[in-house]
């Protein structure tokens, strides 16, 4: 359908969004706009237009959430298969797309909005994704201590496999929480007791049960834009709103969201390495956080994920730790620490709202597989996490060296990479001009899996950049795999 088409009055009385959104909408309601058309990009629709390019973006993201859009990432955006039940809609027929998923018409609107939120796991044909360079999120699973790994299951099992065979408690075993709860005073500043302490499968879960306890559908929650998509994914099953809140050099933009949604009842942040820029939050920009909360009687998550791989100082301290009365849930993870196969998280509720989490968790799958609680703990206290800790730390280090040397080598004028403090991956800013979806299609069709800064943006708009995961990749491998990304950006 032609821009042309689309009728829009900057002197009427609603705002040019939604005329946008509301003229979109009936032209796909009618079947002028047919099911799995691709739309205009929006910055050539604002272009034909004569718009903003936000607003463009708005009225997209608008029928994105209501579910007449759909987005494909490093493909662009289209009709939805199937359109929402609306009054004297006319019901349409499924068109298939190769990689289209559509929910069923008989669904939830919430199962709907969840159904549609694009799925960022893809691979080249052929390629396994495991063994595709610069995955992100994923360690070193090389210099994972294997051995050791196995000499304290074999030991745990043959001291207690009678325990090992039984339930677990809900908020997890014993040992494991307290274990936690002691490393993370002495290595992080949080503030807790063992009994704050629940064990979760991975993050993700920690973030659902937040969303669950802490929010009623239809509720504001801000989010970080750009920021982590699971998060969003999290409040999205939990039926809040959505705010993005843009990130600048400090992390969240507090004053922003502040004025975007005061009332806000929950914010998902990532304060000591703000994923995926890498910023870390400041001490002024935390207390206003902090103070926000407070007065919105709001809650915070604090999404820790990779704060232990800080490679200049000690690790920036928890903004849970801040203040005794913090109204914080603080969340962390084993998977990027030990392993992406140990779906093992934690979550340290302040303790009014134990009680709830702990019935959540009940209520969700129970609890987690006892014997690996029970090694765990054990690899704990016994000291070996700690060193492995600091032995990542430095082939961390040494690792993304390697990445920057060969990048500027094989990368100049292709990829802008800078050197980062902290975490498991950096930013590589493309070309002003340059789409950065379409960069990380043509890199994993090369065999080396980038995912564009765009898909994890909501609203934000600006350059685009590949984010190149660099932990699990050996130094030996590293130039030839930078290579592989240079021969697929020419």
């Amino acid at each position: 359908m032609a821009a042309t088409s689309l009728v829009l009055d900057s002197r009427a009385g609603r705002s040019l969004q939604a005329q946008l959104s509301e003229a979109l909408r009936k032209a796909i309601e009618a079947g002028r706009l047919a099911p799995g058309t691709r739309l205009l990009s929006t910055r050539a629709l604002a272009e034909q237009l004569d718009l903003s390019r936000n607003t463009v973006l708005n009225a997209y993201s608008r029928l994105l959430s209501e579910g007449y859009l759909v987005g494909r990432l490093g493909s662009g955006t289209y009709v939805a298969s199937e359109l929402p039940e609306r009054p004297h809609a006319t019901r349409r027929a499924r068109a298939p797309h190769a990689g289209a998923a559509s929910p069923p018409p008989d669904i939830s609107r919430r199962g709907r909005a969840i159904a549609q939120l694009p799925d960022l796991r893809i691979a080249a044909p052929g390629i396994p994704a495991s063994q595709m360079a610069f995955r992100m999120g994923t360690p070193a699973v090389d210099a994972f201590p294997s051995d050791l790994w196995g000499r304290l299951l074999h030991t745990r099992w043959r001291r207690s496999w009678g325990d090992l065979l039984g339930r677990s408690e809900p908020a997890g075993h014993p040992a494991l929480r307290r274990a936690v709860a002691d490393y993370l005073a002495t290595s992080r500043g949080v503030r807790c007791v063992p009994e704050q302490v629940l064990i979760v499968n991975g993050a993700q879960q920690a973030m659902s049960l937040a969303a669950q306890v802490l929010l009623d559908p239809g509720e504001s929650a801000w989010v970080e834009d750009p920021g982590y998509f699971a998060g969003r994914g999290a409040l999205v099953a939990g039926g809040a709103t959505l705010v993005p809140v843009p990130v600048d050099a400090e992390g969240l933009d507090v004053a922003e969201g502040a004025r975007l949604a005061p009332d806000a009842r929950l914010a998902i942040v990532t304060p000591a390495h703000q994923f995926p820029l890498g910023v870390a939050m400041g001490e002024p920009r935390r207390r206003a956080l902090l103070d926000w909360a407070a007065r919105a009687n709001a809650w915070i998550v604090e999404d820790d994920y990779d704060s232990e791989f800080r490679y200049v100082g000690r690790p920036l301290q928890a903004l849970q730790g801040f203040s005794p009365d913090a109204r914080v849930i603080y969340i962390g993870t084993f998977s990027k620490v030990v392993s992406p196969a140990l779906r093992v998280g934690y979550l340290v509720a302040p303790e009014p709202l134990v009680d709830a989490f702990t019935a959540a968790r009940r209520f969700s799958d129970g609890y987690t597989p006892v014997a690996e609680q029970a090694v765990l703990a054990d690899f704990i206290t016994e000291g070996h996490f700690s060193r492995h800790v600091r032995r990542m730390r430095v082939l961390y280090g040494q690792r993304q060296e390697a990445l920057l040397e060969a990048a500027r080598r094989e990368l100049g004028g292709r990829l802008e990479l800078a050197p980062l403090h902290t975490g498991m991956h950096l930013v590589g800013w493309l070309p002003e001009g340059m789409d950065d979806r379409v960069a990380a299609e043509r890199a994993i069709q090369a065999g080396v899996m980038v995912m564009p800064l765009s898909a994890f943006r909501v609203r934000s708009t600006g350059r685009g950049a590949l984010l190149l995961g660099y932990a699990a990749v050996r130094e030996e491998r590293m130039a030839d795999c930078v290579r592989l990304l240079a021969r697929a950006l020419r």
